[in-house]
């Protein structure tokens, strides 16, 4: 009779362990698309010459229009994992945690002008880096 309670016991923590990594992996992939998506408005918004962005400024390599081209293809490949990731690919996890680690340093670089901004985006890149590498194996291949 022990043996049945203890054997009930661990399939509803792996029950428990799986409904928890569903959420995670969900909230991983929404917040990608959502960080593709701003990047590739950023992008499109850099490459325009808007004004949102401070006109004379420093980078660290080329210009303005060379980091919305750099954003853009970096925001077009989040929104692409974040789909891939929903189908159940397990490139698209290794691809979403590559993504959100460039765009985390992206962000550190965007502290100095938009520092809320840039801060926030990056604690969101770290939460989809966590949920990718914690819960998205098994969980991927399964789904």
């Amino acid at each position: 009779m022990a043996s049945r309670a203890y054997s009930g016991q661990a399939a509803n923590a792996t029950d428990d362990y799986e409904v928890r990594g569903a959420g995670w992996l969900g909230f991983a992939a929404i917040m990608l698309g959502l960080a593709g998506t701003w990047n590739f408005i950023d992008g499109l918004l850099a490459i325009g010459n808007s004004k949102v962005f401070v006109g004379n400024s420093a980078y660290i390599f080329s210009d303005l229009r060379t980091w919305g081209w750099i954003t853009l293809v970096l925001g077009a490949a989040q929104v692409l994992a974040a789909f891939a990731i929903f189908a159940g690919s397990e490139m698209a996890r290794w691809l979403g945690i590559v993504c959100a680690g460039v765009n985390a340093l992206g962000q550190l670089a965007f502290v100095p002008v938009y520092p809320f901004w840039a801060l926030m985006m990056f604690s969101v890149d770290i939460l989809i880096i966590y949920a990718l590498t914690v819960y998205a194996g098994k969980q991927l291949r399964n789904a």
